[in-house]
């Protein structure tokens, strides 16, 4: 074969595993939009059913519970179903959770419904790094992990901007009529229409070629196999098996080392949590009160929230640029210290307010020193562990516990996020400037922890891992 003609084979087979790659990133996409577009439906759905701030919040943060126990049963399931097969199940379950939440008969209907797209968001968040791991050639696989992402980012973006057209088009509001239903519930039941076109493609693209080896279908494997890579699917079988231990089915049991879990696994663990520490999900608590603090009138507070998002979105268009070429490592510790300055800056300029009624007030110097500092912390944290948090977890554990360890991980962030949420309010009531710089602490923490504990996987094979 010619250098042309193996050049050639080469970048079909990459297009190839680009294309099966998003589609299973998708999943990603339904992460984002399910968890940002409440949002946007949270004072209607107050309002609807006459309950107060804190049933609202119990109803809103119910789907963090529900990630979690997703992410925890998705590693087992996908062991023994197929990592195709989960995708399914969590389409389906993002269908009927987006029908049953538009659709509630009192607010406790409408937590249990988002418990169940809870349980789908834990369950995608799981599977798309791990499916995309296993398809990925390892000099690429950073990239391709980092559609994961990029696709959370873009359903956030998304269900903004959906919110934002049908509470523009009810005349600017929530509660407002909008054909047969309120426009609340179109807000939640237009993502069925994303689950069911996740639903049809992870129907068609084909199953992870390590999982099909460890599930004894060699066969089926080198088809894959065939389409995914340019080296002999044969030798890949030999050097899966190889990993996995020969015929060794993975178990929970396998995580079992010393202080109770592997050292690796410990490490996915803290990882995962770092993530979260750092108070991503509540940094723009205030994020109305600074876009007015520097003249922006109130009205218009839905749609300058999307400046957050594009943010977001360049950030991790940053990171899916250099996490191949720099590694893992180093884009985590500058993010890490990044994030540290930012955080800081955003305290120390919240000491300057007065809050009143849970609205921060800041004179026009300090609250721009504030919105600024927060874009740096988002954008810090896009380009850094954003991306390259699910890029590891998809991809540091050896193979024959990578999906029970990958659940465990993304469980651990899920109840990081969770303990951060409900934290939240307590400490901003205690003292605001002391929460941004506790969770500076955090991210000055993660930057020793990187460097101390974690190895840097850029370029290594999935066999490799764990070696």
């Amino acid at each position: 074969m010619s250098v042309d003609q193996t050049r050639g084979r080469s970048t079909d087979h990459l297009a190839h595993v680009v294309m099966i790659a998003g589609a299973a990133a998708l999943g990603g996409f339904l992460f984002g939009y399910d968890t940002s577009v409440i949002n946007g439906a949270v004072q209607a759905i107050q309002e609807n059913f006459a309950v107060g701030a804190a049933l609202t919040g119990v109803t809103v943060a119910a789907a963090l519970l529900g990630s979690a126990l997703g992410a925890a049963i998705a590693g087992g399931i996908a062991d023994r179903l197929g990592r195709t097969r989960v995708m399914q199940v969590a389409a389906v379950l993002f269908i009927v959770s987006a029908i049953g939440s538009a659709l509630p008969f009192s607010i406790w209907d409408l937590a249990w419904w988002r418990i169940v797209g809870g349980v789908a968001v834990g369950i995608a968040s799981m599977i798309g790094p791990a499916y995309i791991a296993e398809v990925a050639p390892a000099e690429y696989r950073g990239r391709l992990g980092s559609l994961q992402q990029l696709a959370i980012v873009l359903g956030i973006a998304v269900s903004q901007l959906v919110n934002y057209a049908l509470a523009a088009a009810a005349g600017g509001s929530a509660s407002a009529q909008l054909g047969p239903l309120a426009t609340w519930q179109w807000m939640l039941a237009v993502e069925a229409v994303p689950a069911l076109i996740y639903l049809i493609l992870a129907t068609v693209i084909p199953e992870s070629p390590r999982y099909l080896v460890s599930a004894g279908k060699p066969a089926l494997a080198r088809k894959v196999l065939s389409g995914i890579e340019s080296t002999d699917p044969d030798d890949k079988i030999a050097e899966i098996r190889q990993a996995l231990g020969g015929e060794h089915k993975p178990r929970l049991s396998d995580l079992r080392g010393r202080f109770g879990l592997l050292p690796i696994v410990w490490v996915g663990m803290a990882i995962a949590a770092l993530q979260q520490f750092v108070g991503i999900n509540v940094i723009f608590y205030y994020s109305s009160s600074l876009w007015q603090s520097v003249g922006v009138e109130e009205s218009n507070s839905l749609l300058l929230s999307l400046f957050t998002s594009i943010v977001n979105i360049i950030g991790t268009v940053v990171a899916i640029a250099l996490v191949d070429k720099i590694g893992r490592k180093p884009l985590l510790v500058m993010g890490s210290v990044g994030m540290t300055i930012a955080l800081a800056v955003t305290g120390w300029a919240f000491s300057y307010a007065e809050v009143v009624d849970g609205e921060a007030n800041l004179p026009f110097v300090w609250g721009a020193v504030a919105l600024t500092s927060a874009s740096v912390f988002v954008f810090c944290f896009a380009a850094s562990w954003g991306v390259v948090m699910w890029v590891l977890l998809g991809e540091m554990f050896p193979i024959r516990i990578r999906a029970a360890a990958l659940a465990v991980g993304t469980a651990t962030n899920w109840v990081a996020n969770w303990l951060v949420t409900v934290t939240f309010p307590s400490m901003n009531s205690w003292n605001l400037p002391a929460t941004y710089f506790i969770y500076s602490a955090f991210a000055l923490i993660s930057v020793f922890f990187v460097v101390r504990y974690l190895k840097e996987t850029k370029g290594r094979s999935l066999e490799e891992m764990g070696t």
